[in-house]
């Protein structure tokens, strides 16, 4: 009889453990886009263009020691927009998109502001349902600010009614 529960409880267990390590069959698909600043406006102007080429990575890090474990990179496209595919669930751990490098050789400064973006990668207790998240779009400075860059700005900062 103690057999028969031995055994019993090895095949009711080794299928869980088996499933517990593979990838959920719905990968998570990450999308966002790289731009360059013209304006150094620390925020995506008018004058903002999307960089083609640019070089992007999602990090995962352990939330209490935040030593790295996921690691990938992906470049982006004509339209600056960068996917990444990713199979594991990483429900433990602080995921983000995080900048890399830019083609742009007057535009490869990385925005200090806008270097990151948090990526929610783990379907457990947190009510995702959808495999695509989009990401904070992220951004390059370039060295000197175009020439009218004071005409787009005044777009998003209008004069207080106290100047005029």
């Amino acid at each position: 009889m103690a057999r028969f529960l031995v055994l019993f409880a090895l095949v009711c267990a080794l299928p869980a453990l088996v499933s517990a390590h593979l990838p959920t069959g719905r990968p998570f698909h990450i999308t966002g886009r790289i731009y360059c600043d013209t304006c150094r406006a620390g925020f995506e102007t008018t004058a903002s263009y999307y960089i083609s080429g640019a070089k992007v990575r999602v990090e995962c890090r352990d939330r209490e020691t935040l030593g790295l474990q996921y690691s990938m990179d992906a470049l982006t496209d004509s339209t600056g927009t960068f996917i990444f595919k990713i199979e594991d669930d990483h429900e433990d751990q602080i995921c983000e998109c995080v900048l890399v490098s830019s083609p742009i050789s007057d535009c490869k400064l990385a925005d200090p502001g806008r270097c990151r973006a948090s990526a929610l990668l783990t379907r457990y207790l947190n009510g995702v349902v959808n495999s695509k998240h989009i990401v904070n779009n992220m951004g390059f400075l370039k060295e000197k600010p175009l020439a009218g860059c004071e005409q787009v700005l005044k777009q998003y900062f209008p004069p207080d009614e106290d100047d005029q």
